[in-house]
């Protein structure tokens, strides 16, 4: 059969789209009953299809639906290898499409990524067509319906061949986030960019972020809690120090019901919660939390461990202006001692030494008399 050089593109379009609806009921063998049915060659028919699933036209469709370019059809980690049950990643391999591998080389060879896409994605659009928000208008394509998959399906499984597939669906479909929640999301990533250079600038975005959040009530929330951080530090560098402690109470509170008590974001929130108060002359609250973290670091990296020293001598000068200062000579003196003794010729020694002579020379010029007879 002879065919003309140039189709219109409608007709293009029209035709792929065809091929992917006749998919969704028949897995195989569309492409020739499309072409039956329009009476064209299914060799040329083959080849707008394969050209609309290529790589390139897949970055397009991620373009227009949001996710910005990139090859990774599936989320990270929930491909598996159907014998050695490891998840596998993208391999950079000598062909132009991107292809999964197997790292313990249990297949023969690597397998087409916009193969596998397109497979799990017409199996979504086949049971779960609902969980993929296509724009009104917008062609239902497998491969951006792949992309949803996280929210549908647990583990994807896959042996030497993408037609060797197995899908672990969930109970109930993970919720996708609302347009508001994602915006809320890129200002925080970008106030974590803009937080060095510019901190005014930072602290405007992470505002606009937590619109509606009330640090006294807002439940806990892995993104507020992170914002809610992150604007802590903020206003602490701003000095700024009444919002600094309402925002790291709350990421406190938040990361320890989100995460556990030791986390390193919670631990990370407490230690801002703590200078946060101490900054604003909270001597006996910033006390009590110093305390606390300095335990929780006597527990994960042992009594004598950098951070557990580091935050008792900070203790000790919280010890001071509460005006206990045999009490704080004595923690610092043991912390020098300890921190010469682990590690010699650690800068921080000096800093915690002159800390000491500070406290001592402060006792001397108010006269202080101690149970010892030190002054």
């Amino acid at each position: 059969m002879a065919f003309p050089s140039r189709y219109p593109p409608d007709l293009v379009d029209a035709v792929v789209q065809r091929v992917a609806d006749a998919r969704i009921v028949k897995a195989y063998g569309a492409v020739t009953t499309v072409a039956r049915q329009l009476d064209l060659d299914p060799r040329i028919v083959q080849k707008w299809v394969t050209k609309a699933t290529a790589p390139q036209a897949q970055q397009a469709d991620r373009g227009a639906d949001g996710t910005g370019p990139g090859h990774d059809y599936l989320v990270p980690g929930l491909l598996r290898c159907k014998f050695c049950h490891q998840a596998v990643a993208l391999a950079e391999t000598a062909a132009a499409a991107p292809a999964y591998l197997c790292g313990n080389d249990c297949w023969p060879r690597p397998l087409d990524a916009v193969v596998i896409a397109d497979h799990v994605g017409r199996a979504i659009l086949r049971h779960a067509p609902r969980i993929v928000p296509f724009p009104a208008g917008t062609p239902a394509r497998p491969h951006l319906a792949a992309m949803h998959a996280h929210r549908i399906l647990t583990c994807v499984t896959v042996g030497a061949s993408a037609h060797d597939m197995t899908l672990t669906w969930r109970a109930v479909p993970v919720a996708s986030p609302d347009r508001w929640e994602t915006e809320r999301a890129k200002r925080v990533a970008a106030a974590r960019d803009l937080a060095a250079r510019d901190p005014l600038r930072a602290r405007q975005l992470l505002h606009r972020s937590l619109t509606g959040i009330d640090p006294a009530t807002a439940a806990p929330h892995a993104m507020h809690a992170e914002a809610g951080t992150l604007l802590a530090a903020l206003h602490l560098r701003l000095g700024e120090l009444d919002a600094a402690i309402r925002w790291a109470g709350y990421a406190h509170h938040s990361a320890n019901h989100l995460y556990g008590p030791t986390h390193r974001r919670s631990l990370h929130a407490l230690h801002l919660f703590a200078a946060a108060h101490r900054s604003a002359g909270h001597h006996q609250r910033a006390y009590h939390l110093y305390r606390q973290l300095g335990e929780h670091f006597a527990s994960s990296d042992g009594p004598r461990g950098d951070r557990t020293l580091s935050v008792h001598a900070t203790t000790a000068l919280v010890l001071h202006d509460l005006g206990h200062c045999q009490a704080a000579q004595d923690l610092l003196a043991d912390t020098i001692a300890t921190q010469r003794r682990e590690r010699p010729g650690n800068p921080t020694t000096a800093r915690m030494t002159r800390h000491l002579a500070r406290i001592r020379q402060d006792c001397a010029t108010k006269s202080h008399h101690h149970e010892d007879g030190e002054r």
